[in-house]
C-alpha cells in the first residue's frame, strides 16, 4: 500500500502572525525582517485572514493608501482557506490550484499550527518523489483522510470576523447570518 506524504510533513511551523488592528506598515516591516511573503491575521486566537505581498501592492501601494494608517483588516485577504495537517500534499496542491492561492495556513482542532506554501512544495518535490518510492515498498502504509478545508474571515452579511463561514448563494456568511 502506498503511503501518501501529508501536509504536516512539509509545513513550516514558524508562522508570522498579526492582528487585524495592526497597520500594514508594521506588518510589512515584520515580513521583511522575517523574509516571508505573508502574515496570518489572528483574532481571538483564530486565523481570520492573511496579509500577503500582493495585498500590500494591489490594495495599498497601487491605490496610493498610507501604509502607516491603513489597518490590516481593511486590506487582508478573506475569507481564509485553511487545511488540516493530515491532508495529503497532493490534495493540498489541488486546493491551492482550485482556489488560486499560494499559501494555506494549517489548522488542527481550531489552532494554527503551521503554513504550507507553493515555495515549500517546490523545495521538497525531489524529496517527495524519493520518499514516495521508498514508502511504496513498505507494507501497511497509512492512508491519508479526505481533504478538510475550513473558511474563516469577515462575514459578507454582517462584517464580523468568524471562523465558521459557509457559502450561501455566493456569499460567505457566519452562523448567525445563515440562520437569520
Amino acid at each position: 500500500m502506498k503511503r501518501e506524504i501529508l501536509v504536516r510533513e512539509a509545513m513550516r511551523t514558524k508562522i508570522l502572525t498579526c492582528s487585524p488592528s495592526d497597520t500594514v506598515q508594521e506588518v510589512a516591516k515584520k515580513m521583511r525582517k522575517n523574509r516571508v511573503g505573508s502574515s496570518v491575521v489572528m483574532s481571538k486566537g483564530k486565523p481570520v485572514g492573511i496579509l500577503t505581498e500582493s495585498d500590500i501592492l494591489e490594495k495599498v501601494v497601487a491605490e496610493g493608501r498610507d501604509a502607516s494608517k491603513t489597518k490590516v483588516e481593511e486590506v487582508m485577504s478573506t475569507p481564509l482557506l485553511t487545511i488540516d495537517p493530515y491532508t495529503a500534499i497532493e490534495d493540498a496542491m489541488k486546493v491551492m490550484s482550485k482556489h488560486n492561492v499560494r499559501r494555506l495556513p494549517v489548522v488542527e482542532k481550531g489552532k494554527l499550527i503551521g503554513i504550507i506554501t507553493e515555495k515549500d512544495l517546490f523545495r521538497i518535490s525531489p524529496t517527495l518523489i524519493e520518499m514516495s518510492k521508498e514508502w511504496s515498498l513498505i507494507e501497511g502504509g497509512i492512508p491519508a483522510p479526505s481533504t478538510q478545508v475550513s473558511i474563516s474571515g469577515k462575514c459578507e452579511g454582517c462584517g464580523r470576523l468568524s471562523t465558521d463561514l459557509r457559502e450561501v448563494d455566493g456569499r460567505f456568511l457566519c452562523e448567525d447570518c445563515r440562520e437569520g
